[in-house]
């Protein structure tokens, strides 16, 4: 019988993913009490603000010189899906949909044919401590999907299907279910042109979360062609014998079932797969194209049209401190999930 494991590799900044990802991210910052301008109630003299990417103290302001975060930038060619564990996002765009979402939310991003966003982080509580904590994932759109129409979308933490994981000995997990069936769990619907949307995609994402010793038997993938990608980042586990310390990316075969034991302290990781699109890729910052002629047009198109303007007073915009999580569609329709009912009209 073959190993089911077929390469094990430390994570770096962005992870290192595999078609029909491009990359993934995952922010921990442990922000320290706010100001009254949702910023830290800290010194920023140290850092180099508009360009912090430095962690000191626990964390970053990264493009945001009041509020932490990313004002506005474009994008073409692909998807981002945001996973924020922790904390809060305040997200405006170029389409006039705003929203600010967190705290087990998931916001998918189709770019399409080309948007303008703004991701900042707004630190609420004046006593402290304030941590963020997100995934950001790029997800790659095959050839004929590149400049399709930007679509904007919320998963709210109380819709998201999750799956309740329990061994032979009573020890448990659990499942999130961001994208890809499992255990005949259906996720959200996704994007009507995003890549997830193409059944022959076999794409997942999927979060897991195994209390100390529980052992998972993971389901076999649909096609021999996937990848399938274990990123530990929390805890040590042993996935089909090998021992993986946290911060290990671990790529399995997809058509072998593969054990997974969580190590004494428990572990957390986030599994990404698909069946390669297989197009070539060309990339520059914020646009993924398939050759050097549609980079090209992107920056034309971007600096002719700025794909739709940005409607916004600011740069960064966030929303006041007592908003809850919300969402405002470019249509008007609002989405209020902690509402009654869970959603109200414009």
């Amino acid at each position: 019988m073959s190993d089911p494991v077929l390469q094990a590799v430390p994570l770096g900044m962005p992870w290192q993913t595999a078609d029909p990802f491009l990359f993934c991210v995952h922010h921990l910052d442990r922000y320290p009490a706010a100001n009254e301008h949702m910023g830290p109630a800290a010194s920023l003299t140290v850092r180099d603000i508009g360009m912090d990417f430095s962690g000191a103290d626990g964390w970053s302001m990264y493009h945001g010189s009041v509020v932490p975060g990313f004002p506005q930038h474009p994008h073409r060619g692909f998807e981002t899906v945001t996973f924020v564990r922790q904390g809060l996002v305040d997200h405006s765009d170029s389409l006039g949909a705003t929203a600010r979402f967190g705290r087990g939310d998931v916001q998918w991003l189709t770019a399409g044919s080309g948007i303008v966003h703004c991701e900042m982080f707004p630190l609420l509580d004046r006593a402290g401590p304030n941590t963020t904590e997100l995934f950001q994932i790029w997800l790659n759109l095959p050839a004929d999907d590149k400049m399709v129409d930007p679509y904007f979308t919320m998963q709210w933490d109380e819709d998201i299907p999750r799956l309740a994981l329990c061994d032979g000995e009573g020890r448990r997990g659990e499942l999130t279910v961001i994208a890809g069936t499992i255990d005949g769990i259906q996720p959200l619907v996704a994007p009507p042109d995003s890549y997830a949307s193409s059944a022959e995609s076999d794409l997942a994402i999927w979060h897991v979360v195994l209390e100390p010793l529980t052992s998972w038997e993971v389901p076999l993938a649909a096609s021999a062609d996937t990848t399938r990608t274990f990123y530990v980042y929390k805890g040590s586990m042993a996935v089909a014998g090998h021992s993986v310390d946290t911060s290990t990316g671990v790529v399995v075969r997809p058509l072998e079932l593969v054990d997974v034991v969580a190590g004494p302290a428990g572990a957390e990781m986030l599994v990404l797969q698909g069946r390669p699109i297989g197009d070539p890729v060309a990339q520059y910052g914020p646009f993924v194209m398939n050759d050097r002629a549609g980079i090209e047009q992107a920056l034309v198109d971007y600096q002719t049209t700025g794909f739709g303007g940005w409607p916004w007073p600011t740069d960064d915009p966030v929303h006041a401190r007592h908003a809850g999580r919300f969402a405002r569609h470019a249509d008007g329709r609002i989405e209020e999930p902690e509402a009654p009912g869970g959603e109200a009209s414009a």
